[in-house]
């Protein structure tokens, strides 16, 4: 009774561990989406690059602005989050994965912005 409790028990944490991967290796990739100016009318085209290694996420953001570095980025599941840096001030972002789109949510300086990005075919 008791062998068959932890093989049980084994095969389940197996199973987690193998599910937070593949989401975590799933968020790879390339990520496209627009800001909306504050006029309402102005578009601007937005790119994540994601790169995820176990629980770190590395990778950069593309705007007109050109290339911006995230850095202390962190994976916990469908979550994730990490920092990039606009001129002198570091902006907070946190994000959820949904398979084809992720979320992403951001904090410039108190004012908070929300970002729908699908993967890049």
């Amino acid at each position: 009774m008791m062998k068959k409790f932890f093989t049980t028990t084994s095969l389940f944490l197996c199973g987690v561990v193998i599910c937070l991967a593949a989401i975590a290796a799933d968020l790879t990739g390339k990520w496209v989406g627009e800001i909306t100016g504050p006029d309402g009318d102005t578009k601007i085209p937005i790119t994540y690059v994601f790169k995820a290694d176990g629980n770190t996420l590395t990778g950069n953001v593309t705007s007109p602005q050109g290339d911006i570095p995230i850095t202390e980025g962190k994976i916990d599941g469908d979550k994730f989050s990490f920092k990039i840096s606009f001129g002198d001030q570091a902006i907070q972002n946190t994000g959820k994965f949904y398979g084809d789109s992720i979320g992403v949510d951001s904090d410039f300086g108190g004012q908070k912005f929300h970002l729908s990005l699908k993967r890049a075919k």
